[in-house]
């Protein structure tokens, strides 16, 4: 082989190599990815204790470290102001679970009483969710899923 083919083949590889690695470092650094985002509420009614439950499926390519949850009524101050990564710090957390690859199953459950759903504004309420993978990338869906009180 002449000395110029064995350089245009070794800087071929290179570049193909370079652009490989840089392909796999960019699809490390993916943010979290949310899909089939759920909410079921069921009143409280006669003796028994209504509930609200949420359920996501969240995709993280380093895994999946937290996903946060806020329920929240459509007509509050988070409707004029846009809920941030901030006022999701201190909410409660969602228990995942594999589901298979990258992929985890996060459910979030919460007991409703009479006294919390008479205290509630009615009418339809958004879920806001906050999922951080682990190495730190995150998702933040202010509306992730809807429902209705009342």
């Amino acid at each position: 082989m002449s000395r110029r083919i064995v350089l245009s083949v070794t800087a071929g590889v290179v570049v193909l190599g370079g652009a490989g690695a840089f392909a796999l470092a960019y699809a490390g650094d993916q943010s979290p990815a949310l899909a089939h985002s759920t909410a079921r509420y069921t009143a409280p009614g006669g003796d028994r204790a209504g509930s609200l439950t949420f359920t996501t499926d969240v995709t993280a390519s380093s895994g999946v470290k937290s996903v946060k949850v806020l329920a929240w009524p459509a007509n509050s101050s988070f409707a004029k102001k846009a809920l941030t990564a901030k006022d999701m710090a201190a909410v409660e957390s969602a228990v995942c679970k594999p589901s298979g690859g990258d992929t985890e199953r996060c459910t979030y459950k919460v007991t409703v009483t009479r006294a919390d759903a008479d205290g509630s504004p009615q009418g339809v309420w958004h879920v806001a969710v906050l999922a951080t993978a682990k190495d730190g990338g995150t998702t933040l869906d202010t509306r992730a899923a809807d429902f209705k009180v009342g």
